[in-house]
Formats: structure tokens, sequence, C-alpha cells
């Protein structure tokens, strides 16, 4: 019966962390723009073609979809729980038809920044002009990138509370059906696959994070 040789066991060695590059040095983090080029141009977003030197050293073509930056809103209600009789947070939230999608999506309201817009005046605007409420009471959430792979937009989420009604002001396009979700439900849904809109599912899971 052949024996087993048993092989000797080699330490290993220990890694050393690789520190991040200064922020200090323009070079380390920003890319060089050896030529750029508006390849369209819209009414919502432009599309620009770079040849750029990245960080890294590597030389290549990027198509940037460059939009202003959006705000999404978390406008937190309260309703009485009809089991338990005790006050419950909602979530207003939006169904729509979107294109894109091919579909209806549940989705938190949101727009884009005008030129010159401060964010938490742009998310005071589109909260009134597609769903009609006010909020007594604001603080910002988080800033993202959507999809930094080719999109420059930047998101900023807003918490609205103390929200009341008015009158909505929608733009012609936007055809809007409001519903008031209970959190826990909402959540639920997000995990059973029902909300697809990442927006919503980061803005409503961060805030319950929180709680």
């Amino acid at each position: 019966m052949a024996t087993k040789t048993k092989l000797p066991i080699k330490p290993v060695k220990s890694t050393k962390s690789v520190p991040l590059p200064s922020s200090s040095t323009p070079s380390a983090t920003k890319a060089h723009i050896l030529s750029s080029k508006v390849s369209y141009k819209g009414k919502v977003f432009s599309v620009v073609t770079e040849k750029v030197t990245e960080p890294g050293g590597v030389t290549s073509t990027r198509d940037i979809v460059r939009h202003n930056g959006s705000v999404v809103i978390l406008a937190i209600g309260s309703r009485t729980n009809p089991d338990t009789g005790a006050p419950e947070p909602t979530v207003l939230i939006e169904r729509q038809y979107r294109h894109a999608a091919g579909k209806f999506l549940l989705e938190l309201p949101a727009g884009r920044i005008e030129p010159g817009e401060a964010p938490l005046a742009a998310a005071k605007r589109e909260l009134i002009e597609e769903t009609g409420f006010r909020a007594k009471r604001w603080s910002r959430l988080v800033r993202y990138y959507a999809s930094p792979g080719f999109l420059a937009e930047h998101m900023q989420v807003f918490l609205a509370e103390e929200i009341r009604e008015g009158l909505a002001q929608p733009e012609e396009d936007e055809k809007i059906d409001l519903l008031h979700i209970p959190l826990a439900e909402l959540l639920s849904m997000i995990r059973d696959g029902k909300i697809e809109d990442a927006k919503t599912m980061l803005a409503v899971l961060l805030y319950t994070s929180k709680l």
C-alpha cells in the first residue's frame, strides 16, 4: 500500500493594504481628456463622446450621458393600523407608465434639477408638481450616482415629513396615480420583487435602517 507524502505547509505572508490615491493629487483621481465632442443633445440630457486617459493609465473612448442631476422625495405620512389601532408610517408612492421599462412602475416622486436650482428647492417643487403635497420638515438622506459606468447624473434623496395634501400640477405628459402604502407593506413588496425602481428601493431601505 502506497504511503502518502505530507507536503510541508508554508506560512502565508501577510498582505499589506494598498493606500488609496491622495485626493490632493489631481492626476491620481482625474482622467486626462484627449478629445471631446457632443454626439447628441436633447431636452433632458446630452451624450458626450470623449477619448480619455484614465488614472490607471488606460486610454479609451467613453460615451457619457450628461444630466443636470435629479432629486428623489421620500414623503412619510401616517395612518392608524386597522388591526392594531396603532399609528404606523406610510410612504407616498406614484404609479405611472414608464415607456423605457414597457410597464407601469411604483416609485417615489422624483424629477430633475433645473439649471441654477438648489437641490432642496427642486425637491419641494417636484413634490408639489407631481403630488400636490407639501412638507413641514425636510432633510437629505443621501446623494449617489445611479449608473456611473456611462451616466454622469447624480441623484439626491430628500426625506419629507409632516406632509399635507394640496393641488398637484403635473406636466402634460405625466399621468400619475398616488398611493399611500404602509412602510411595512412596502418593505414586503421590495423583498417580493414587486418594486423594481432602484431609487425607491434604496431610499426606503436606507430610511428603514435609520429607524
